[in-house]
């Protein structure tokens, strides 16, 4: 991914607005809130019986009732990851002042990340189509069963004319949204995108994970005699917890955005990606440097110009070394002291939308100064080489900030962030 011009040479990427739906909070600013006062939103699940599975606990929204978000339309062909997605997307049009009328006049348009879209929805297709046969088959559910549903979706729900596209890249989905959005932005393609991710919990993904041994109380690689802890970096984690949610950001080229008086929230700098083709830990870490040592080259950026690290571990007994040990390898010194938390323990794993909710939750920490910490987080691997990780919230001036991902699929990505005015 090489830099065809330097950083302040090319068209700046703002971000004017904000929208989530979380297990935590249905506003950006309440999710902060949540974080930073150390509260968890995983629970007991009540979405679909897990009597015969090993995991009890995920973070499910409820209740959720579309209808009380997007009163007075015909929600009946929209299942339940479209309906996240349209409450998220409403809320970051609004948020950056995009009004119904000014979307028509002005072509806006829609990355998403998602690493299954709807496959609750597939998998009821496909079951009624093979037990009953082809005429049994919903149309509805039809419309829904591939991977760019939601997105289409909510461009045809608020009138986005612009680029659509999806990205499915597990659980690097939403930041690899963020990457490819703002090339989209500097090569003058397009002025404003909504970026972000969505993922919902359903049974079919749950058991899927669960028989693949990474939920938390599963396998995931140690003996579950201790419960679910889907802690973080902690030496006792035995796998995550899934999740579900939304959150999108409205990007905007920021001469344009200026241009229509919109606020800024802050500014994405630099974004790069690398990938694990081997699924070993020298190769997954590799990848994760690569990422991170290319986002900062596009920001034109050095290690100590990092004031915090959001990073996407989740609890994964070798996801979450592999992720720590990439960051750390290319930050150099600056990982010694360098403020890190990391938000899915307390949102469990959302997939997709993970990514995308880490920025959101950045973004409050550039206005307030607090960092969120990782509940439940006593004692480390040996060796561990990001100390600057807390149970409890930090106090932190931050500048800029590094968001991180690595997927189970070995995508890794990485995405700088600047607060408004700093770039």
């Amino acid at each position: 991914m090489p830099i065809t011009s330097h950083p302040s040479d090319r068209r700046r990427v703002v971000i004017t607005g904000a929208g989530c739906l979380s297990c935590l909070a249905d506003s950006s600013a309440g999710l902060h809130a949540a974080l930073c006062a150390g509260r968890s939103g995983l629970k007991p699940i009540e979405l679909f019986p897990t009597e015969s599975i090993g995991c009890h606990q995920a973070g499910e929204i409820r209740p959720f009732d579309a209808q009380s978000y997007l009163p007075d339309r015909n929600l009946r062909p929209i299942d339940r990851t479209s309906r996240l997605l349209l409450v998220a997307a409403g809320q970051a049009l609004v948020g950056s002042g995009w009004t119904a009328e000014a979307v028509v006049e002005r072509e806006v348009g829609l990355v998403l990340g998602t690493t299954f879209c709807s496959v609750r929805t597939i998998a009821e297709f496909d079951r009624r189509a093979l037990q009953l046969g082809p005429s049994h088959a919903s149309p509805l559910d039809f419309a829904n069963s591939v991977i760019n549903a939601a997105a289409g979706q909510t461009a045809i729900w608020y009138g986005l004319r612009g680029l659509n596209s999806t990205i499915s890249a597990g659980a690097a989905s939403g930041l690899a949204a963020f990457g490819y959005a703002v090339d989209q932005i500097r090569g003058g393609r397009a002025a404003a995108l909504l970026a972000g991710g969505v993922e919902e919990l359903c049974f079919e993904s749950f058991f899927g994970h669960y028989q693949a041994g990474r939920l938390c109380g599963s396998r995931g690689g140690k003996e579950a005699d201790d419960g679910e802890l889907p802690i973080p970096f902690d030496a006792r984690r035995n796998g995550f917890a899934l999740a579900e949610g939304a959150a999108l950001v409205t990007l905007e080229d920021a001469a344009a955005a200026a241009e229509r008086g919109a606020p800024v929230l802050g500014e994405v700098l630099g974004h790069g990606s690398g990938f694990d083709p081997l699924g070993t830990e020298e190769s997954a870490v590799g990848a994760v440097a690569r990422a991170v040592r290319l986002a900062l080259e596009d920001a034109g950026l050095g290690a100590g110009d990092v004031d915090a690290l959001s990073a996407g571990a989740n609890g994964s007994v070798d996801g979450d070394p592999w992720e720590a040990k990439g960051v750390a390898a290319a930050l150099g010194a600056r990982a010694a002291d360098l403020p890190v938390t990391a938000i899915k323990s307390m949102l469990g794993e959302a997939l997709g939308a993970s990514g995308a909710l880490q920025v959101v939750a950045l973004l409050g920490t550039f206005g307030d100064g607090v960092l969120p910490g990782i509940p439940g987080l006593e004692r480390t691997d040996e060796g561990f080489p990001l100390p600057g990780a807390r149970p409890a919230a930090q106090r932190v001036e931050v500048r800029r900030a590094l968001a991180t991902a690595l997927s189970a699929d070995g995508h890794a990505w990485a995405v700088v962030l600047g607060a408004a005015g700093q770039s």
